[in-house]
């Protein structure tokens, strides 16, 4: 089932998008080309006909012809069932297969050394705390030798753990509802596993974590996006019409300083969220990984706590250390047991010695992450500070938590196209910054006027990048059709 554009939506999205002196139809190409770039428009939506956009904007047919036949020549819109034109991005800007883009992609591929990686929104590991970790998980480790290892839910003794960070957060828990996993990427794989068949629809937020979307893809599912509102929060008439049309099998949200966004969602929007869900059955999957990187402690209740069978995920990769690879999920009992079904054919549980580290790192080490939020604050407003300065025009949100900051590139040029992402990674590349363009968190090459930008390298990197930054725009903007003459930039590893 497709998604359809009303006529007055539209005109609400265009705005006042007659900027300049070139024709009409172009300006009005122009324009619908950035909504469907920015996601705002969702791919294969069937925009309003000629004749009624036409009325609405009260300009000719003609002029409205025109825009859709140049955007059509270009790729951005393809036929659909009737006369009504449908968003579509060109093959070159994203592929309908979630792998093609990405032929030369490997995980865990790291920059050069002397390289600023704006890839990567993830910190080094806290040494102190993962090391005495690791020597606490040693010294008991003798005790469990006589048993065989494994435990495809998970060590026990980790499991409490986790349930009681739950409780003490007002989610209560049982220890036969939560299940440990290699990390948060394992436990959305098994979640879909579980609960989505192949060919299924996903709705996912619009930008997204990237490695979400390729679980997605791999589980041969197909992702479904719902853009954000231009301000805060979350479109919840969106998400509640989206359950209607689409009857996706899951939906995958990231309410908690949202990758790449920033954003938290409202404890009422929540509800909502929850209750929509649960009305429609289907299964809401949560991932909380950056819940702990509140800098104000703002965070509103768990989602879970408004719907039982929500598969809430987390992990320690963000807060401690990627290496650990020790993830969770936390839903009803039998939800549980489905997803230790799902987990048989691929393992049968983790590494002992881990999952001890990680027990002892939530129960000593967890409370006591306030210097590093306080470290994390002050770049994140270094950060913020040097784009104020060097790159004023740019437009970011503030996040209140989590690693990065979204943002929106500018226009720029007498018909205001929008600097490009892409080209913008390339040229940065050349100055020894490595970045993740704007695409690589939508959906069939969408955001390509956006990039992410986390805060977690030193204030002299974050300099450094941002000068770079900087440097590369300059040359975008002073050399008329670079971007074309430009190849698309290569995959890297994102966290």
């Amino acid at each position: 089932m497709h998604q359809a554009t009303s006529g007055t939506v539209f005109v609400r999205l265009l705005g006042e998008w007659r900027r300049g002196s070139a024709p009409a139809y172009r300006e009005l190409a122009d324009v619908v080309r950035l909504l469907i770039l920015d996601g705002r428009l969702p791919l294969d939506s069937a925009l309003p006909s000629e004749r009624t956009l036409a009325l609405a904007l009260g300009v000719s047919r003609t002029t409205v012809t025109a825009a859709y036949n140049a955007l059509r020549e270009e790729g951005y819109l393809s036929a659909g069932q009737g006369t009504r034109a449908r968003t579509s991005i060109p093959s070159r800007a994203g592929e309908e297969d979630p792998w093609a883009a990405r032929a030369d992609y490997a995980p865990g591929l790291r920059a050069p050394h002397g390289v600023v990686d704006f890839a990567y929104a993830c910190l080094p590991a806290n040494g102190a705390a993962v090391h005495q970790a690791y020597t606490a998980a040693l010294s008991e480790l003798p005790a469990l030798l006589p048993g065989f290892g494994y435990d495809s839910y998970g060590l026990p003794e980790l499991r409490e753990a986790i349930a009681a960070k739950f409780t003490a957060e007002g989610l209560p828990t049982t220890v036969d509802q939560v299940m440990v996993t290699g990390g948060a990427q394992q436990a959305m794989a098994l979640a879909l596993a579980a609960f989505v068949t192949p060919g299924s629809r996903v709705l996912v937020e619009h930008p997204s974590y990237p490695h979400a979307l390729d679980a997605i893809g791999a589980r041969q599912c197909k992702a479904v996006p719902l853009a954000f509102p231009l301000t805060d929060g979350w479109d919840v008439d969106g998400f509640e019409a989206a359950l209607a049309r689409h009857r996706p099998a899951a939906a995958y949200l990231i309410p908690d300083f949202q990758n790449p966004t920033g954003r938290l969602m409202p404890a009422e929007q929540r509800r909502r969220v929850a209750r929509a869900a649960a009305a429609s059955g289907t299964m809401l999957i949560a991932d909380e990984t950056l819940r702990d990187i509140d800098f104000d402690g703002t965070a509103p209740p768990h989602l879970g706590s408004y719907a039982p069978g929500v598969v809430t995920i987390g992990s320690l990769s963000k807060t401690h250390w990627g290496g650990l690879r020790i993830g969770w999920a936390r839903s009803s009992a039998e939800n549980i047991q489905r997803m230790a079904r799902a987990r048989t054919p691929l393992d049968l549980g983790g590494p002992v010695a881990e999952q001890l580290a990680g027990r002892h790192i939530l129960q000593h080490d967890l409370p006591g992450l306030g210097p590093r939020l306080n470290e994390l604050r002050a770049q994140r407003d270094t950060l913020l500070a040097l784009l104020e300065e060097h790159l004023p025009e740019w437009r970011t949100e503030v996040p209140d938590g989590g690693l990065s900051v979204w943002c929106r590139l500018p226009r720029q040029g007498a018909h205001g196209e929008a600097v490009s992402s892409a080209a913008l990674t390339l040229l940065a590349a050349q100055r020894g910054v490595r970045l993740a363009a704007g695409p690589r968190f939508g959906v069939g090459g969408a955001f390509e006027h956006f990039l992410r930008l986390p805060f977690t390298l030193p204030a002299d990197d974050l300099e450094r990048g941002v000068l770079a930054l900087k440097d590369a725009q300059a040359q975008l903007l002073r050399t008329p059709g670079l971007r074309r003459r430009l190849p698309e930039p290569p995959a890297v590893a994102i966290a």
